[in-house]
């Protein structure tokens, strides 16, 4: 049990390394940005697609939130 949980964080770690910044996956001369790329993603109907479009949601929702609050203090 012990080493399986170590052999899990270390996946873990190795999955989250800060490694260099990748390059876009978009193809060369593509035109689209990430965000609709994302929003054409979860208009299909791909196993996952609503929650790429309820995370796209909740980012809105926390970018407005945020907003709001500077507006405030300012």
């Amino acid at each position: 049990m012990r080493t399986s949980s170590a052999i899990l964080l270390l996946l873990l770690l190795a999955a989250c390394g800060g490694g260099k910044a990748e390059k876009s996956s978009a193809a060369p001369g593509d035109s689209l940005t990430q965000r609709q790329r994302d929003s054409i993603l979860a208009g299909s109907r791909i196993p996952g697609a609503r929650g790429v479009g309820a995370a796209m949601r909740y980012a809105d929702s926390t970018s407005a939130h945020i907003r709001a609050t500077d507006s405030v203090t300012q």
